[in-house]
Order: structure tokens, then sequence, then C-alpha cells
């Protein structure tokens, strides 16, 4: 690469640097938010769409600082889970340490062949987890965020030569390499099935790959990038046998070192705080976030990006997300921003969201707060909430968040960063904690059983009738199982696909072999719910909610959604007996399950089943 110049204006400089007005800017959510029906996906093991641009060593070096397996390749697409691979044995590694070298291969052409799946399952919002060129297989570790991962194209090696020849500094040297031309052909496709779809980016951290974090290596304080990292010592050359370079990592993890802060508070810890981003980062980020907006700089940002999710959101000042929010809304007004803010004490108390939806910093928070009380109900799992604690526990986590915001919010059961809804019922651990077999050589790695299968049904009536948009991670609709990371992210079940058995244990226990297919039933309860919600759709996002009968001693719950003259029944037997369950007077039609004979009160409830009703 030549040397690089500095581009970023230093008046534009000062002007990031500069404090926020007096006068804070508040708008609301994009008007499409609320009708939501998400489903993310995790390119990599989405589907493998173009075999000739699979990962080469090269590729993926220096994404971590593990020793790279000699012989390495990427792994079958079918390949029995915890089988670990030759380049895994003579290297000897175990099943999770090679796990994060694995790689098999998906791509964006693999989601544009699954498009129409997506829009006959009656998704109408994508989210996509990083795709930024990296190399890790979680594409966190930015490599460049101006340009798509380089596998996820037709020409990898093309790619790499376009990006080389740029100046990252100056927008009016980037060029659309061959996999960032794939992916405006992906949204294109996208707006054409009236979807939308939004990209996931990490403002806090980079990779140590990235362009500007390896000219600091090369030349320590003297780099023009010096300021941009949370860097606590240079080396000091007069010192050649020791290496005194030290640095933030987020989390403490080095390969992610994390960019610099300014202006924040002495005495912040963690959660909500004011300051803002260095300056220089900052520019950068705002024309990375220009260029997926509005892709052809025309003014009308149709080609581009619906909206961000945005990584680790609470270790980012607020001082930033509000300058960041005017920014994109200034390309878009319709642009959707959601951030991950998570755990104030991990794992017992997540973090309260008020700070950060209140119209001036995003339009939603990924909601884990739904799930958490929510499997914990109808799971009976850690802290086995009664219904009374459980219907408690949801009118608490709304309080303070103005509704247009709730109904916005992503309301999630499972994600790329816990397990699959399936095993988080049929292991019963505290949530987010010691979910996966390192954890406890207990936890059941299985397919789970017929009762889980019965209150993950439970827990998705709620999830579709409930305020708040539902979301789906990819495969969930498909019976998949599996831990906490890694095991979250097998590849997904396509049917034109024969998989291996699931035969092998990663401690080396004994297991039941399990036959790896997608359950197609499953997925058309998915459609069903969402089908439901869809020709209900304003009752399930506006109507009011008022809980009918909250029964401790037979784990019964009834709620009531209802908009003018229009309303719902959503009723609960989340015990193991049948119920008798009364509900108000009036002339209803069983709408879920479908299909189901007339309406007679009281309602007989089986075990662990649901039922909805709409007014007639």
């Amino acid at each position: 690469m030549e040397p690089m110049r500095i581009y970023v204006s230093f008046l534009f400089l000062i002007s990031l640097a500069l404090p926020l007005q007096a006068q804070t800017v508040v708008s609301d959510p994009p008007s499409w938010a609320d009708e939501a029906i998400w489903y993310q996906i995790f390119v990599e093991r989405f589907r493998n769409g173009d075999p000739t641009n699979d990962p080469t060593p090269e590729d993926i070096r220096g994404f971590w600082f593990d020793t790279q397996p000699e012989n390495w390749t990427p792994t079958p697409w079918t390949y029995d889970w915890y089988k670990l691979d030759d380049w895994a044995i003579e290297s000897d590694k175990d099943f999770y340490t090679a796990a994060q070298w694995r790689r098999y291969g998906g791509d964006l052409q693999g989601v544009l062949e699954k498009l129409d799946y997506l829009k006959e399952l009656g998704v109408n919002a994508l989210y996509l987890n990083p795709i930024n060129d990296a190399p890790s297989l979680h594409k966190f570790d930015a490599r460049h965020y101006r340009h798509v991962d380089r596998n996820f194209g037709p020409d990898p090696v093309g790619d790499r030569e376009v990006a080389d020849s740029e100046d990252p500094l100056d927008p009016d040297t980037w060029q659309w390499t061959a996999a960032d031309s794939l992916f405006l052909e992906l949204i294109q496709e996208v707006h054409a099935r009236d979807m939308r779809i939004i990209l996931d980016f990490s403002w806090n951290h980079t990779g140590v790959r990235f362009w500007a974090w390896e000219d600091i290596l090369e030349n320590q304080q003297e780099s023009p990038f010096a300021d941009w990292y949370d860097i606590n010592q240079f080396d000091d050359p007069a010192t050649p046998d020791t290496n005194e370079f030290s640095y933030d990592g987020w989390v403490g993890v080095k390969s992610l070192p994390e960019l610099a802060k300014v202006d924040v508070p002495e005495d912040h810890t963690h959660g909500a705080h004011e300051g803002n981003l260095h300056p220089g980062p900052k520019a950068h980020i705002y024309n990375v976030t220009r260029r997926w907006l509005d892709p052809n700089g025309d003014g009308d940002p149709e080609d581009g990006l619906d909206g961000f999710r945005l990584d680790v959101a609470e270790m980012v000042p607020l001082g930033f997300w509000r300058d960041y929010r005017e920014f994109v809304r200034s390309i878009n007004p319709e642009a959707y921003l959601i951030g991950e803010v998570w755990w104030d004490s991990w794992p017992h108390r997540m973090a309260d969201p008020v700070p950060w939806v209140q119209g001036d910093v995003f339009d939603a928070v990924m909601n884990y707060r739904w799930y958490m009380p929510t499997r914990s109900f109808f799971a009976q799992a850690p802290p086995n909430l009664s219904a009374s604690e459980y219907v408690a526990h949801l009118d608490s986590v709304m309080a303070g968040i103005p509704q247009r915001f709730w109904n916005a919010m992503m309301n999630l059961a499972a994600s790329h960063d816990t397990p699959r809804i399936s095993t988080s019922i049929y292991n019963l651990n505290l949530y987010k904690y010691n979910q996966h077999p390192r954890g406890s050589s207990d936890f059941k790695v299985d397919r789970p059983d017929a009762r889980t299968r019965a209150i993950q049904e439970l827990i998705l009536v709620q999830q579709f009738t409930w305020p708040g948009a539902p979301h789906i991670w990819n495969g969930d609709e498909m019976g998949m199982w599996g831990g906490d990371d890694p095991d979250v992210r097998k590849p997904l079940l396509w049917s034109d696909y024969n998989f291996e058995d699931e035969r092998t244990h990663p401690l080396g226990l004994e297991r039941r072999p399990d036959v790896v297919s997608a359950d197609h039933q499953l997925t058309g309860l998915y459609r069903e719910l969402i089908a439901l919600r869809k020709a209900n759709q304003r009752l399930f996002i506006d109507g009011a909610t008022k809980w009918l009968t909250v029964d401790d001693e037979h784990r019964v719950l009834v709620y009531e959604r209802r908009l003018g003259d229009q309303h719902a029944l959503v009723v609960f037997n989340a015990s193991d007996k049948t119920n008798q369950i009364g509900i108000p007077q009036g002339s209803y039609r069983q709408v879920y399950p479908s299909g189901s004979a007339d309406v007679e009160t009281p309602l007989t409830v089986p075990p662990l089943s649901a039922r909805v009703y709409l007014s007639m």
C-alpha cells in the first residue's frame, strides 16, 4: 500500500469533537420498525452458495493469537459437529480451540439463493451479523470496515488487491469490490421483496489486521493513528529484547483492540455514560456509514441499508451515539438503529435500556430482557418464576420505555451469542451461565425432547402475540439445537444436504446419536404464527395489554390485547395437567391452533399448550 495521506479535514475533526449542543434532537423509530418480523443471518454458517470463494489459510491468518493449524482446510458443511477435523487432530487441538478455526464457506450467494424461502416463511426484515472484511468466522474483528468480506463474494483475490490499492482515509479512492457489488445486489433483491435489511457493525473495536492498527504496530507512537486506540504504552526502541507495547482489548481480548474514547467521566465503570469517540475513527466510521446508507451517493437511500445493529453499544459513549443518530437520519430518515445493551451484572441482572431508548440514541435494543423471564416461567428454569412473578417482571421491564420504542424492540429468544431456544429450554441452567458442555459435563448436547418442543411452542405464541417485533435466529425455525457459542453457530440444515449423524461428544463422553435434519413441522409452526401476527398486525402491535388470569397454583395465564372493538385472548396452560380455564363472555373464534373446534367455555386446555382467540 502507498503511504496513506490524511484526507479528513481539520475542521471536520474539530466539529466531531465538539460537545453536544444543548438542544438534543429526538426522533421516533422508523414507521416500519414495529411491523418487522426479524430474521438474523450469520452468513458464514447460513449457506455456501459459491464453493469457489471458500477461505484459504491466508484469508484467516491473524484473527487470533493461537498457532494456525498446518494443513488447514474448510470443514465440510454436513460434518458431525463435535468430530475433530484431521487438521485439528494433527495440531493436537481440542474441539473448542478447533471450533474457532473452522470455516464452512457460507457466503452472500447462499443468502441470495434463500431469499424466497425467507419471504415464504413470512419474515420481512433481515439482520445480518457483520460481513465487513475480517479473518474470523464472526467478523467482529474488522480488517476493513468499508468492504464486504472477501470470502463472501466471487473474487477473494481480486478484492484483496482492490482494498490494498486504496487510501483507507480517502473515500474518493474507495472502489466497489466484487463482494461489495454482490451485497448491493442483495440489498436490491431484499427491497424488491418488500423486505428490509440492516447490518451489524462494532464501532467499539477492530481486529488486529485492521489497516490503522497494523500501521501502529509498525510505527508505534510515530503512526498517524497512534491516538485512535486505547494504548497504554508504546514499545521502547531502547530495549530491543522487551516489547512494552500495551493496549486495551474488548473485555481483555487482545485480538480486538478498542478504539479510543474522549471526554469520558473519570468515575465511569460500566453502563450508560457520556463522552465520545476519538475524532479520527469517528470520521472514518461516518464515511463508511454514508457508503452503505446511500451507495450511489445520489441522495436517495433506496439502494442502501435500512439501518444498523450496533455491537456492545453500552461500551461506546452516549455522546457518540447521539451524534451518530443525527448523522444517520440526515442520510436516511427511516433508518433503524438498534443497540446491543445486555448485562448490568452477569448472569443475574440485565441492564436497564431506558437511557438508550428515549429518541436521541437508538430506536430499540436487543430485548433479551423479554426472553430471560419468559424462559424462567414457561420452562421452570432458574429462578423459577411463578405466574404472578413473571407478570410483574414483564411489567417492570417495560417501565420507562415509551410505547413507540417498546413496539420497535427486537424480542429475541436466541442469537449468535446465546444457546438456541430449544437447547436453552432443554437444559435448565441459569440463563447464559454454563449453557455449554464445558460448563457442566451433564449438559445435554442431543436433540431436545418432546416436552422441550411443547414449551418452545408456548414461548413462541407469547412472542408473536406480545408488544415488540419478533425475532428469529437463523435455524431455530428448522428445529436446530446447540448450546452457547460455538454450538449455536452450526451450519444450517438445508434439505439439499445429507448430514452426518451427530455421534461425538466434545468431552469424549458417551451420547445418544442423533439424525440431523430439519423439522419441517416446526417450520410450519413459525409460518403459522407469523401469518397470525401479520393478519392482526395493529392489534398485536398497538393493542392495550390486560392480564385477565394469573394463576400461580395451576400455572395458567390469560391476557387480552384490545384495539378499539377488536380484541384477542391469549391463553396458556404451562402446567403438566389439563386445566379448565374461564374467559370473559363473548363471541370468539379460535385462530391458534388453526382448524380447531368451536369455542366452548370454560376452556379445556391440555398440558403445556396455548390458545389464541379473536373476537367476532
